[in-house]
C-alpha cells in the first residue's frame, strides 16, 4: 500500500460534526488548524507563519470515540492518517482540497491531561459511506472562514501556555510531515 501517511499537530478549528450514515456507519468530520512557528534570529523571538487548515474525516469507532470524548473547538490535537487531495469545481474554477482520513486522533498531552476509556470495534466501510463523507467534507469548503476568528483562535492557542520562551517552543502548533 502506497498511501501518503502524515501526522499533523494542531488545534480543533471548528466544532466537529458527527453523524450516523444511512448504512449505520459513524462519521465525524472536523477542521483542524496548524500554525507553524519559526524563531526569528534577528528579532530574537518566535513568530507565527500562515496557518494551514485541513478537513479530517474519522470513521466508525474512531468517530464514535471522538464523539464521546467531548472534543471541542480550540482543543490541541495530534492527527495521523492518510492524506487525500480532492479536486472540485467552484465558481467555474478547478480547486484542490487537502484532507486527512484519520487513523488516530488524540489530545496533545504536552498541553493537558486525558483519561482513556476502552471501547468496542464496529462495521466496515462502504462506497456510499465514502460519497457521504465527501459531501460532508465539502460543507467545510462552502463555509466562509472568518479570518479574524481563525487568527484569534490561533493566537489564543499559541499564547495560552506560559511565559518562558522555552515553554513556547515546546507548545508550538505546527505541521509535521
Amino acid at each position: 500500500m502506497n498511501d501518503a501517511l502524515i501526522t499533523v499537530i494542531g488545534f480543533v478549528a471548528a466544532e466537529p460534526h458527527f453523524e450516523v450514515l444511512s448504512s449505520g456507519t459513524s462519521l465525524m468530520s472536523l477542521r483542524i488548524g496548524s500554525t507553524p512557528r519559526r524563531f526569528d534570529r534577528d528579532l530574537g523571538q518566535w513568530r507565527d507563519e500562515d496557518p494551514m487548515f485541513l478537513t479530517v474525516t474519522c470513521w466508525r469507532s474512531l468517530a464514535t470515540n471522538l464523539q464521546e470524548s467531548d472534543l471541542k473547538r480550540g482543543d490541541p490535537v495530534i492527527v495521523t492518517g492518510r492524506l487525500r487531495i480532492r479536486e472540485y469545481a467552484k465558481d467555474g474554477q478547478t480547486r484542490f482540497s487537502a484532507q486527512v482520513e484519520a487513523t488516530t486522533v488524540g489530545h496533545d498531552l504536552s498541553r493537558g491531561v486525558a483519561r482513556l476509556q476502552r471501547s468496542q470495534r464496529s462495521s466496515i466501510n462502504l462506497s456510499e459511506d465514502r460519497r457521504q463523507a465527501d459531501d460532508l467534507a465539502d460543507r467545510w469548503l462552502d463555509a466562509k472562514e472568518d479570518a479574524e476568528g481563525a487568527e484569534e483562535l490561533t493566537a489564543q492557542v499559541t499564547e495560552g501556555s506560559g511565559d518562558a520562551d522555552e515553554t513556547a517552543e515546546r507548545t508550538e502548533i505546527r505541521a509535521v510531515a
